[in-house]
């Protein structure tokens, strides 16, 4: 059962002791707790996201977008709601991969991983990602903090000198135990492959570093028992990876891997690229300095390194004496018209095509629409397109069009209203529907919450579909020829406008270009756009002139 725990104390240290105190729904406790010293002197940001960093082996797909894009809204959300955000992303760059694909390509691994990494940079520019934080595994603060992580891990004694023998998927950058590998024929011969990734592995025997991994194995299943995996279909996988937990090699022979971060004090040995990557969280929040930002409050992964962020950093964190991340917010990965995507079959989605084709709050919106955390998307052409177009340009740019054409709003103003005009005017259904609008951000505040933008989505777009078919009952194209009906056709445009208000503020985190366009158009303030400004009905008989933009939100996209 989980517990929601409000400190009431700043933290009070004596060496590497702190005392915490707690409220739990008003009952008081005292806890003491290990800490190393990254401890905190600031008031803590109110919101914490992170991506995984992604590895520069290859240019970025629709895959890594979604990632950033789930990581991107969480982050605006809590913003609209005024919350101070820490949002951080970035490159993944050392490891046996990149030092040979940078030998397959002629160059040293520095330049191939700027290259690489600046390509990621430019998709999220383009993408209207406003991460916070950027981070490289070659920069020199990450580099720090991972060796002093590492010099942490071994005076507590979990770190030890031994043997490794085991199989090791070079793709993966992961060692894997029996159970992790399966026989598979390739060009008639038997080879042995990793089950999750059915990538090839190699068996290595060498001297290593090894981490006590299998002391955890009890407080990992106590960390899960919290709920912190989401969607809850991923905990028990989760739990199977810890039926046999063995110790965890941390480190390559450098005269095999040299392009990582040299193990403290031992130039001879290499720090294994999953316990380098894992630290950037830790990095991105000053460490080992004084920082006020931890632990994140999600984490968001794709299903194929749930192990590493469920069993390693978990471990690597309770090792350190340092808390553990909120949540894990883990989702599935993207199709090519039901077929898996792959570079030999030439398959891959390049996302700034596909933003050229479809606009950039168009792919957003399709992608965050579309895809939902415990099960694979599909993406395809078509589907986007009907998307889209049903939804962005059918749904809320024709019920814009509907309540701002010259033809029916005569002199371009948001119109007022007043209570005794909706009773008089409308239904008590329609009454009660437009007044649902009140309560409208904190139903989609829930699904955020919850991570299920597609659900806040689908609610978005229930209420516009519902709006539309007002007008439709309403006819103001009608209402306008007769001056007895301009009451009433000010109420109907008023419900038009408080809707797509209200909901356009709440669409900001997912199309913010089209959302900024809409409000523009509406002439709402930019300081009257927050998630308490979209339950408000605004009923008075005051008017205002509309924004002077009367372009199209979004043009019909055609394959």
């Amino acid at each position: 059962m989980s517990l929601y725990w409000t400190r009431l104390f700043s933290l009070t240290f004596r060496g590497v002791q702190s005392k915490l105190i707690y409220q739990c729904r008003g009952i008081r406790v005292t806890a003491t707790c290990c800490q190393s010293k990254f401890y905190s002197t600031t008031p803590k940001p109110d919101y914490f996201v992170t991506t995984p960093i992604f590895y520069v082996n290859a240019s970025p797909h629709i895959g890594h977008l979604y990632t950033v894009l789930l990581a991107d809204v969480l982050s605006r959300w809590h913003q609209l709601k005024g919350d101070n955000v820490l949002f951080s992303t970035g490159t993944d760059e050392h490891g046996l991969k990149i030092q040979q694909a940078a030998n397959k390509n002629d160059q040293h691994p520095t330049e191939f991983c700027n290259l690489v990494s600046q390509t990621f940079v430019d998709l999220f520019k383009e993408a209207n990602v406003n991460h916070t934080d950027f981070i490289r595994t070659t920069e020199k603060r990450h580099i720090t903090a991972v060796q002093h992580f590492w010099m942490v891990l071994e005076s507590k004694g979990y770190i030890y000198k031994g043997g490794y023998e085991g199989w090791y998927s070079v793709s993966d950058e992961a060692f894997m135990s029996e159970s992790d590998v399966k026989d598979i024929m390739i060009d008639g011969k038997t080879c042995k492959v990793s089950v999750e990734s059915e990538q090839p592995v190699i068996w290595m025997e060498e001297e290593n570093y090894m981490f006590r991994l299998s002391k955890f194995k009890d407080k990992i299943h106590d960390w899960l028992d919290t709920g912190v995996i989401h969607p809850k279909n991923f905990e028990q996988n989760v739990r199977n990876m810890l039926t046999n937990l063995t110790d965890l090699s941390i480190s390559r022979q450098s005269d095999r891997l040299t392009w990582g971060i040299p193990v403290p004090n031992d130039p001879t040995q290499t720090i294994y690229v999953w316990l380098d990557a894992l630290v950037n969280y830790l990095t991105v929040t000053g460490y080992p300095n004084v920082s006020s930002r931890w632990p994140p409050d999600c984490q968001i992964i794709g299903k194929d390194i749930l192990r590493f962020h469920a069993v390693y950093w978990p471990a690597f964190l309770m090792a350190a004496g340092l808390e553990l991340p909120k949540k894990l917010l883990c989702h599935s990965h993207w199709t090519v018209d039901d077929t898996k995507m792959s570079k030999s079959i030439g398959n891959v989605v390049n996302p700034i095509d596909k933003m050229n084709q479809f606009s950039i709050d168009g792919l957003r919106y399709f992608l965050l629409r579309v895809g939902v955390p415990h099960l694979d998307g599909n993406y395809s052409d078509v589907k986007a397109v009907e998307c889209i177009n049903s939804e962005l340009v059918n749904v809320l740019g024709n019920l814009l069009n509907r309540c701002t054409s010259l033809t029916i709003n005569l002199q371009q103003v948001w119109t007022g209203s007043c209570v005794e005009d909706i009773e008089k005017f409308l239904s008590p259904a329609d009454q009660d529907k437009f007044h649902s609008l009140e309560h409208l951000a904190d139903v989609v505040d829930r699904f955020y919450t919850e991570f299920s933008v597609y659900k806040a989505l689908q609610k978005l777009t229930s209420q516009l579909h519902w709006t539309n078919a007002f007008v439709e009952h309403h006819k103001p194209w009608q209402l306008v020829k007769s001056e007895q009906s301009l009451d009433h056709l000010n109420v109907v445009l008023h419900v038009i406008m408080v809707t797509l208000r209200n909901c356009g503020i709440l669409l900001q985190p997912v199309i913010p270009n089209i959302a900024n366009k809409l409000l523009n158009r509406l002439n709402v303030p930019v300081d009257c756009r927050t998630f308490e400004n979209a339950k408000e009905l605004s009923l008075d008989k005051k008017t205002r002139q509309l924004g002077k933009d009367n372009s199209v939100l979004l043009k019909r996209i055609k394959i």
